[in-house]
């Protein structure tokens, strides 16, 4: 048995490359790019006004004139006018081209306009204001965004203005999600004593669908040779597939062997922790396995733990390391890695993690009180409030 540490490493040094698909940029929020995005002009491309008002020659002001007669007025979206008389003024709204002759902007706030004339009203003007100077934000042909992060609305807007209409991004491993157990069964029919609707598969799909990966379910019996026969067919078609059940001790725990058989080397069997001892992981050339225990928060916790972190490499990006201080005391004796869940709570600007351990691996029903997971070293029995420890989320 293995450690949480070494099983990280093993397991995130058998990342893999998940190749590139191009995708139109209203699907592209929360994929990870995988091109370099450059700007097509300056931005902005012109002096913009930033404020509505009107534009005036600076020097002129600073001769002590503060009446100016308007021109005429600039609108944004207009091509660029010019002031005629450098003692006048023209009208400019909020995002138009700062007119030629003029250098500053006053806002309507500072005016009292009458009679086609403007009268500036406040004591003091700095040169250029309001003026928003062509290229102080990026040039023509700078890098804005570089391969690997994570895109957001924020940078989808950046794409669309520099015509940006399709983008690269990472492409997702084509998944499949297998569950075991003949206890298990579909979630619309009405269970007997002795059985349980699937959920874990469920919980799994969905923690994928919110990364952007679509993933495929299939359940399968405790039968050696059925698992043996669905496994190789399951395998001919997807590269990262991820077991519910079945990696324990019992007699009818098949799936390690049903995979070795399969071509899957084994990378390891059981982590020193709780919950989720009994994780296996295994690959081959063309597949990553990870086989979860089937208690509900065994997998809940190893996905965001193992998983969640493996595919971000896998894509060309990662989670970023998060940490939060422990509420209140708590005591775990056992010599393994704990995963304590946690309801979590901003109070002064400062993470607090609440402890809320549940009912073990098998209330799942708990989740919906917590947030996520922080992450106790087995070396140590006692925990004290004020300490902080990592955190793995699995809401915002």
């Amino acid at each position: 048995m293995i450690n949480v540490t070494e099983a990280t490493a093993i397991i995130l040094s058998h990342s893999i490359e998940t190749g590139v698909e191009e995708i139109s940029i209203q699907e592209a929020s929360g994929r990870v790019l995988k091109e370099p995005i450059r700007a097509d002009r300056d931005f902005p491309p012109f002096d913009r006004v930033t404020m509505d008002g009107i534009a005036i020659a600076f020097q002129v002001w600073q001769k002590g004139v503060r009446t100016f007669k308007i021109e005429s007025i600039q609108a944004a979206g207009q091509q660029q006018k010019q002031l005629s008389d450098p003692s006048a003024c023209i009208e400019v709204m909020t995002g138009a081209m700062l007119p030629l002759g003029t250098d500053t902007v006053i806002p309507y706030e500072s005016l009292n306009i009458k009679e086609d004339k403007a009268n500036i009203t406040v004591e003091k003007i700095e040169p250029g204001e309001n003026i928003h100077r062509q290229g102080v934000d990026a040039r023509n042909a700078d890098e804005l965004l570089t391969p690997g992060i994570k895109i957001s609305p924020a940078e989808v807007a950046l794409m669309a203005s520099v015509g940006k209409k399709k983008v690269q991004v990472a492409a997702f491993p084509k998944t499949a999600i297998i569950s075991t157990g003949d206890e298990l069964i579909p979630v619309d029919l009405i269970p007997l004593p002795y059985q349980i609707r699937r959920s874990n598969s469920y919980a799994l799909q969905a923690a994928l669908t919110e990364l952007g990966c679509a993933a495929d379910q299939f359940h399968l019996p405790d039968q050696p040779d059925m698992l043996d026969v669905e496994v190789k067919k399951i395998l001919q078609h997807y590269s990262l597939i991820i077991f519910s059940g079945g990696v324990s001790k019992g007699k009818y725990d098949y799936i390690p062997q049903t995979l070795e058989q399969n071509g899957i080397q084994k990378r390891f069997h059981q982590v020193s922790q709780r919950p989720g001892k009994p994780i296996w992981f295994g690959t081959s050339a063309k597949h990553v396995v990870f086989a979860l225990p089937g208690n509900p928060v065994s997998t809940y916790m190893c996905f965001y733990r193992y998983i969640k972190p493996w595919l971000m490499k896998s894509l060309g990006s990662d989670v970023p390391v998060q940490q939060v201080v422990l509420a209140q005391n708590f005591t775990f004796k056992p010599s393994l890695t704990y995963f304590l869940q946690v309801k979590v709570k901003n109070e002064m600007s400062q993470l607090k993690a609440y402890p809320d351990a549940g009912g073990g691996s098998g209330d799942f029903a708990n989740l919906k009180d917590v947030d996520g997971f922080i992450e106790l070293p087995a070396e140590v029995t006692d925990f004290k409030a004020g300490q902080v420890f990592r955190y793995f989320p699995f809401r915002s």
